[in-house]
């Protein structure tokens, strides 16, 4: 990912909707990160180390984390508090994660005309 310049709040218009209605918009400071998944920010680290979530970064290099990156860091907790690896437990979010994905792309196409690509935005 790249670094995400943070500008100050501009209203929501139908062309531009509100940043912080984004899932992927890094809205949240490591100390507010951690708060609210109920863990440390030395846990989500270590999920940064272990390729589960790339944090982005403000101008002044703290991360921030997105709505979305809070989900999959509530899953990895939520399989470490029942035993798991923190090792196994970023790589079944991460399979969980693609598999969703793999799953709702099928979908689509399964829905479009026959010999049509999917548009752009999947």
């Amino acid at each position: 990912m790249t670094t995400a310049t943070i500008r100050p709040h501009t209203p929501a218009t139908p062309d531009r909707p509100n940043r912080l209605d984004d899932d992927d918009y890094p809205a949240y400071t490591m100390g507010r990160a951690a708060e609210m998944t109920g863990t440390t920010p030395g846990f989500l680290r270590a999920l940064g180390e272990h390729g589960l979530i790339t944090p982005l970064r403000s101008d002044g290099g703290h991360r921030r984390y997105s709505r979305y990156q809070l989900r999959i860091a509530m899953r990895a907790r939520d399989l470490v508090d029942q035993g798991t690896p923190i090792e196994a437990a970023c790589r079944i979010v991460i399979l969980e994660d693609q598999l969703d994905e793999a799953l709702r792309i099928n979908e689509q196409l399964r829905r479009s005309p026959h010999g049509q690509e999917p548009t752009a935005d999947t």
